[in-house]
């Protein structure tokens, strides 16, 4: 599993984390991927793809997770 840093930030939307991370080309294309339900969070399908992802979360795409740090 990987590990992202928020590096003092209070969250990062969804979608951007897709696309920093490589999991999607482009915003649309990470938006497009949220939206047909093939991202969760702490084991739940989230399609709101501005959902505010916190420290403490884990994020899955496939056989992708990637945990959130503060």
């Amino acid at each position: 599993m990987d590990i992202f840093h928020l590096e003092g930030h209070p969250h990062i939307e969804l979608c951007d984390l897709l696309k920093i991370e490589g999991w999607a080309e482009s915003g649309a294309a990470a938006k497009a991927i949220i939206a047909e339900g093939l991202v969760s969070v702490d084991g739940q399908i989230e399609t709101r793809k501005r959902c505010k992802i916190t420290a403490g979360k884990v994020v899955s795409l496939g056989d992708q997770q990637i945990e959130i740090n503060a």
